[in-house]
């Protein structure tokens, strides 16, 4: 399938051929009809990538003080090798689509193949022909709705957010600094409120444009206090929705000056924080940040595990905003048509970033379209040329390419000369893909199965996510394919038991089977190691490791994925 494909390291983007991806627990697979380019998020994206190492670690100060940290670990080399690989990966670009369901997962209700839907999420509802979404992230598209309107559902989603944060009231005026997407949004949903709307921006055309969809007055900048001031009799605005995006702190401290004593700032869009203290102090100003979509974002439990939170308690989740926000485009209240500017083919997405990145033209809703009907759409492996002929011992399949196998195991396998690695196998064809590329594979998959079915390869490394390990193993014992798994090897001692049987079948035949316990290889194991070497007796010795903090809501800390 393509997919809308960053460099990281270099910037450059591309249209790529990628293995589909699988379809997983509580989730549903969408063959996109149109995805919205996020022009003021993907900017960044864009931008932050085209830097150059120096100016990288001057945007992102916390990453830098995380690498001080590595080196203080692991040293200068290694960590500089480590920042390498990280920074050479691919990202995919999109947080915002709507198509129709290919296949649902068991167990998920309310949704059927063939129904109209509408996705949100980063790394979920990117740019591609095909998308796994989380069921809770997804909602089906009412009939009137139109796929192009439908894919703005993530961004419609935040500025209903935003306004929420805002808790308007009817008859209420509210200012909205900015007008991009976001800004036009917030503008149409507050006049659905029965708000007086002062909208204001830098662009004289932007201005124009939410006059148009609503606002009641539109006015630069330095005109706002003055607009403010004249339609409240000089008490100022009830709240201030700061839609903008910059590094400057300019927005917050605008919005301190035209906000009425115990008035709402709601911060929504990427701008700078420095408050003035003065205004927000003497006037007792109510300051929110509002986060993305709403309840349920960045929760693991609610997005990817599909917990939903009680309706009477959490009224307004991600996935009710995303509905609500799709019935009000459906009743006719949001005027999506009037701000999409540019349409493209996902063939020529680059195109459209090109645009975006050199600003050749003026823009504001950029959609990318995708024919139906793609003949190896749906595949799960990619070929990358003609197969090799090696006469290496060891034929390897990677199976899970997370970092610890990219910084840790990789290279130590390359410089094995013993050892070609003929496939890679992750669950996002992306990551698939790249690493297939890097390490000269004849192919990538998103279907562990077809590299256990390969007969061509005798060896696999097994670095995915805890849960599978078992199960991948006893596949691999079955075909009689020797096995490095990253510990552990199991999760449950029926999966241990499952495996010792499955190994004493073939252990005769001499398949190995190896765990990664990878502290044994240590200048300080070796050490121990040899100076008890002389010993009768056996030995048992207990150590601790302090390997730092595993936050809470890592998937390792989750009893069913990782093992707690």
């Amino acid at each position: 399938m393509k997919q809308v494909v960053q460099n990281y390291k270099t910037g450059k983007l591309t249209v790529d051929d990628v293995p589909a991806p699988e379809l997983k627990a509580k989730c549903i697979l969408v063959e996109n009809r149109c995805s919205l380019i996020s022009a003021g998020t993907e900017k960044s994206t864009i931008d932050m990538s085209r830097k150059n190492l120096l100016a990288k670690a001057q945007a992102r100060p916390d990453l830098v003080k995380k690498v001080i940290n590595q080196v203080k670990k692991d040293g200068v080399i290694d960590t500089a090798k480590m920042v390498r690989g990280r920074l050479d990966t691919r990202a995919a670009l999109g947080y915002s689509c709507a198509g129709v369901i290919a296949s649902v997962a068991d167990g998920v209700e309310g949704f059927t193949a063939g129904d109209r839907v509408a996705c949100a999420g980063q790394n979920y509802a990117s740019h591609a022909e095909v998308v796994n979404i989380p069921k809770n992230l997804c909602i089906r598209i009412p009939e009137a709705v139109s796929f192009e309107e439908a894919s703005y559902v993530a961004v419609g989603s935040i500025a209903l957010q935003g306004v929420r944060q805002s808790e308007p009231k009817l008859g209420e005026v509210v200012a909205v600094i900015g007008l991009g997407l976001l800004g036009q949004l917030a503008v149409q949903l507050l006049k659905a409120n029965g708000c007086t709307v002062i909208a204001s921006d830098l662009d004289a055309a932007k201005l124009e444009l939410a006059e148009k969809l609503g606002a009641d007055r539109a006015v630069a900048g330095n005109e706002l206090p003055g607009a403010v001031s004249g339609a409240t009799a000089g008490h100022g605005a009830d709240a201030v929705l700061i839609t903008a995006s910059t590094k400057s702190s300019g927005p917050v401290e605008l919005a301190g000056e035209i906000c009425r004593s115990k008035g709402r700032v709601v911060v929504v869009g990427a701008v700078g924080m420095d408050l003035p203290r003065e205004p927000y102090y003497i006037k007792e100003l109510d300051l929110r940040l509002s986060c993305s979509y709403g309840p349920g974002r960045y929760d693991t439990s609610y997005e990817e595990n599909g917990n939903d939170y009680p309706y009477g308690y959490v009224r307004w989740t991600e996935q009710r905003n995303m509905v609500a926000f799709l019935e009000l485009v459906a009743q006719g209240k949001i005027d999506l048509k009037s701000l999409t500017t540019h349409s493209f083919d996902i063939e020529d997405a680059k195109t459209a970033y090109d645009m975006i990145a050199d600003q050749s033209e003026p823009y504001l809703g950029i959609v990318l379209q995708y024919k139906s009907g793609s003949s190896n759409r749906f595949s799960r492996r990619v070929a990358l040329g003609a197969p090799r002929v090696s006469n290496a011992g060891i034929k390897l399949g990677l199976i899970g390419v997370g970092n610890h196998v990219k910084d840790m195991l990789l290279p130590a396998v390359r410089k094995n000369s013993a050892v070609d690695i003929k496939a890679v196998c992750t669950s996002t064809g992306l990551n698939a893909r790249f690493v297939a590329e890097k390490e000269e594979a004849d192919y990538c998959v998103t279907n562990y199965q077809e590299i256990i079915d390969d007969p061509d390869i005798n060896a696999v490394i097994v670095g995915t996510r805890h849960d599978t390990h078992a199960e991948i193993v006893l596949a691999a014992l079955r075909h009689n394919k020797h096995i490095f798994v990253e510990k552990p090897l199991c999760l449950n001692i029926d999966q241990l038991n499952e495996i010792d049987a499955a190994y004493a079948e073939v252990a005769e035949q001499g398949v190995v089977l190896q765990v990664g316990f990878n502290r044994r290889y240590s200048k300080h194991a070796e050490t121990m190691k040899s100076f008890f070497g002389l010993r009768n007796n056996p030995l048992t010795m207990i150590y601790r490791v302090n390997a730092g903090v595993i936050p809470a809501e890592h998937w390792v800390q989750d009893v069913a994925v990782g093992g707690g």
